[in-house]
This record gives C-alpha cells, structure tokens and sequence, in this order.
C-alpha cells in the first residue's frame, strides 16, 4: 500500500511468493512536493487481521525539482542526478533519476524498516492528467 496526503493506494494481493512482483502502475496526485510517499507491505490473511510486514518512506522533492528542469534536449539514457541513501531515507542504494524516451524516470530500492529484512523495488514517472495544473 502506499500513501501521500491522506492517499491511499492498494496493490492486488500475491499468493505463494515470498519474492513477489506486482508491476502494477499506481496514481498518486501530489499537492505537495515536499511529503514523503510512506510505502507499507502487509500479507494477507484470510480470517484475520493482515499482518504489517514492514514499511519505508521516501521522498519525491529531487524528483519534482528535476521535472521543472526543461530536459527535452537530452541524449536518452541521461543521469540528471542521483539520490544517495542517508539516515534520513530508506534508500537500499543510489537511486538514478534518469532522461529516458521523453520521460524522467527514478528507479528506487527501499530497505524496509520495522521488519527484519525486506526490500521493495520503486520506479516513479510524472504522468500529467488532463485538468490538472501540472508543475
């Protein structure tokens, strides 16, 4: 599930896997740059309460600043900057924010916390929606 200012979003569940890949796209409106996405990973249960499996947050502020940076001019493949991992993100490893076919692209490995190990693999892309004020 992931939530941002009071969204929030669910994947479909996955059986029998415990390295499990939802590739499912996920619409968040963002309002403010400056929140941070809180990622939590639950299991399912079937006659009880899902059990929290771990949770990570990370930020979108870089991601949004590079957005206001006019790439269109850009080689495909172009790094515009990299996301260090600190004790302020849940970052497993650098993550690359990167110029690809006409779109900028950030792919992201959390390190979960409360839980004793566990890793989730994030890509975020700008979509603008038709109506929306855009940045």
């Amino acid at each position: 599930m992931r939530k941002l200012n009071g969204q929030k979003l669910k994947t479909r569940v996955i059986y029998n896997d415990v390295n499990p890949e939802w590739n499912e796209d996920l619409t968040l409106s963002v309002t403010d740059p400056k929140l941070k996405v809180l990622l939590t990973v639950y299991d399912h249960d079937t006659f009880t309460k899902d059990d929290k499996m771990g949770d990570a947050e990370f930020e979108i502020k870089t991601y949004i600043n590079a957005l206001t940076m006019h790439l269109q001019d850009l080689p495909c493949g172009t790094i515009v900057t990299t996301v260090q991992p600190s004790r302020d993100n849940c970052l497993a490893e650098g993550s690359r924010i990167i110029w690809s076919d006409g779109k900028l692209i950030q792919d992201i490995v959390l390190r979960l916390k409360n839980v004793e190990c566990g890793e989730v693999e994030v890509q975020l892309q700008w979509i603008d929606l038709p109506g929306s004020k855009g940045l």
